[in-house]
């Protein structure tokens, strides 16, 4: 539904020092769409510089209304709450946004077309874009990826929210700027949203999972290279996600994802991140299966840093390749380029 002409506002009230603005900052990296403002009365008169890596300029405003001066006629809903539900306190929002005439990208699970529906003022022009529906019902999984010929590259992680999306596509930024034939599979409502394609995985009931999967890998069977966008981690009590990428990806390589300044899980500070090599040992046995399938090896730890400073993330990135045994890089800080020499070694 997002045309490349739209303009977009980010709502990301309280979250752009929090840890929920991962749609946020996933379309300021990566949307190729303008984006004339970012919502938060909190931060007004600061640089956006101060919470991302960024050289585009976009201004904090406090209002919807400040947002619509600027040239927006798509607000994105850039915070993602855990569960996935729409907080009752957006409601006011989701309202004023639809009679000012903006369309609405939402990529929780809860849905807002059914309930707003009839506040569209010119079905035209405007428009709401729950992200997270699934739009096709895929076979049962097969196996069939094992019939593509080239190298599938799969992002796992120790925890959600790590920047697996991140890693994929500074990756597939870097091939495409090698001339590489690759593709890049969308897993999550970032990736579908700022790609205009790919599968929300986890609104497919678990039977259907692993196909859809497949069925997306299976769309870019003529590319030389597939980098599937990793969902979850095996660690985290809350997430299903791992399993059904591996056997619908089918993956000849992984990529591990994790966040630098902490040794436990976000949301369950109860549970610690394990030893890193024996973790990577356990997704690569869970993915290769005794030989069954191929022998897809952790190539590189792909480690968020955001949080830390230049000599902080030297010493962590140090510490995570000798622990882990492979490269450790943070590929927004640094660049891809050591995740591409790992990848075509």
């Amino acid at each position: 539904m997002l045309k490349p002409s739209d303009k977009v506002a980010i709502y990301m009230q309280d979250e752009l020092n929090g840890e929920s603005g991962k749609m946020g900052f996933g379309a300021i990296r990566y949307l190729q769409n303008e984006i004339v403002a970012v919502i938060d009365s909190s931060q007004v008169g600061q640089s956006i510089t101060q919470f991302i890596n960024t050289k585009k300029q976009i201004p904090i405003v406090a209002t919807l209304e400040e947002a619509k001066a600027l040239g927006a006629n798509t607000l994105l809903l850039g915070i993602a709450p855990v569960g996935g539900k729409i907080p009752e306190k957006w409601i006011p929002l989701i309202e004023s946004a639809l009679e000012l005439g903006l369309s609405i990208i939402n990529g929780l699970h809860d849905l807002l077309a059914p309930r707003f529906a009839e506040k569209i003022k010119d079905s035209e022009i405007q428009w709401i874009w729950d992200v997270r529906v699934p739009t096709f019902t895929p076979p049962i999984g097969s196996g069939k990826a094992l019939t593509h010929k080239g190298k599938r590259v799969l992002f796992v992680g120790t925890d959600g929210a790590v920047g697996k999306m991140t890693t994929a596509l500074e990756l597939f930024s870097a091939l495409k700027r090698k001339n590489h034939k690759v593709g890049f599979v969308a897993t999550g409502q970032i990736g579908i949203t700022v790609t205009g394609r790919g599968i929300p995985l986890d609104a497919y009931k678990v039977d259907y999972a692993t196909g859809s999967v497949q069925a997306a890998v299976m769309e870019e069977a003529d590319k030389d290279i597939i980098l599937i966008e990793g969902q979850g981690s095996l660690l985290n009590p809350g997430s299903t996600a791992t399993l059904p990428l591996m056997r619908g990806s089918c993956p000849t390589h992984l990529v591990l994802c994790m966040r630098g300044d902490i040794s436990t899980l976000r949301d369950y500070p109860n549970i610690k991140i394990p030893n890193l090599a024996a973790y990577i040992k356990l997704n690569e046995a869970l993915a290769t299966v005794n030989g069954t399938y191929p022998a897809a090896k952790v190539i590189a730890v792909s480690v968020n840093t955001s949080k830390l400073n230049d000599a902080e993330a030297v010493k962590v990135l140090k510490h995570v390749a000798e622990e882990a045994g492979v490269p450790a890089t943070d590929p927004v800080r640094q660049g891809p380029d050591d995740l591409y020499k790992a990848l075509m070694g």
